[in-house]
């Protein structure tokens, strides 16, 4: 995998292609025109499912699910380094994820969207880096900086989406990443809640990380679901309660991409990628010879 600037150019402008990972109940295959599947391997191992490459309106983009399309993979055993891995491969520049979330603040709202700015880790078993010494292309050790782990500017065209569709939708937050898949007991979600955190989920950690290190452009679309367990007089979280928030509420998200990606594929967007690609590189110390 090269460092490179994803964005193909032509005479006019630059001609991005986004990888899109979708969430529990949030990777629909039928938002791609021309559907192709691709299997793929990568030094980490196979990606949770087959790449769906296709179009929005003349924008290439990759789907992957990422928990598989039948949901068989829990969050502690998503494959993210191959997920990423294959998504670079793919030469995508933008990565545009979903992600079903709890809501740890009343004004959150079951069926809210949240474009989420900040994160906490509180993940145990996770691979954190391609930096592992697995692959010759990224020898070294990487400390990539985390201040800010969503890309601003692509936030910035999701958040004037959800505006312009007219859907309620938060312009920041923190989400706290749990191991799971268990969800939160009382007191758990109290203490995150006294942490600063807005939402709870249990995969944007490593993903967004893992993003950074590969130079892509990351951003989220967190759909709340329920109230986790804090808030009293409120049923607690339950599957059966977050499958029906999702079912009545994942065509905003699916709106939002449809109506971003085309906006995103319009854009100029090398400085941003260079600017990426530049924190990686300043980011690795290589081994001593």
């Amino acid at each position: 995998m090269q460092l490179n600037v994803n964005c193909k150019k032509t005479n006019m402008y630059f001609l991005c292609k986004i990888g899109i990972i979708g969430g529990t109940g949030l990777d629909d295959p039928d938002i791609l025109e021309g559907r192709t599947e691709k299997y793929v391997d990568t030094p980490y191992g196979k990606p949770s499912d087959a790449l769906i490459l296709g179009k929005i309106k003349n924008v290439d983009c990759v789907l992957l699910a990422r928990h598989g399309r039948h949901h068989t993979i829990m969050p502690s055993n998503i494959n993210y380094r191959a997920n990423i891995w294959a998504l670079k491969e793919e030469n995508c520049s933008h990565v545009l994820v979903t992600t079903a979330c709890g809501s740890l603040r009343e004004e959150i709202q079951p069926g809210d969207l949240v474009i989420i700015d900040q994160f906490i880790d509180r993940t145990t078993k996770r691979h954190c880096t391609l930096y592992d010494g697995q692959h010759s292309a990224l020898s070294g050790v990487c400390h990539i900086p985390m201040a800010e782990p969503f890309c601003t500017k692509t936030r910035e065209v999701l958040i004037e989406t959800a505006k312009k569709l007219g859907l309620q939708c938060h312009s920041k937050g923190t989400v706290i990443t749990i191991e799971g898949p268990r969800f939160s007991s009382r007191a758990e979600s109290c203490m995150f809640r006294s942490w600063g955190a807005d939402v709870i989920n249990m995969t944007t950690v490593p993903e967004v990380i893992l993003a950074k290190e590969a130079g892509m452009s990351y951003a989220s679309i967190a759909m709340a679901t329920d109230y986790d367990c804090w808030k009293e007089h409120e049923e607690a979280v339950s599957v059966d309660k977050v499958l029906k928030t999702l079912k009545g509420n994942a065509n905003k998200a699916t709106s939002i991409l449809l109506t971003a990606i085309p906006q995103i594929g319009s854009m100029e967007w090398t400085n941003t990628l260079h600017t990426l690609k530049t924190m990686v590189q300043c980011s690795v110390i290589l081994p001593k010879q």
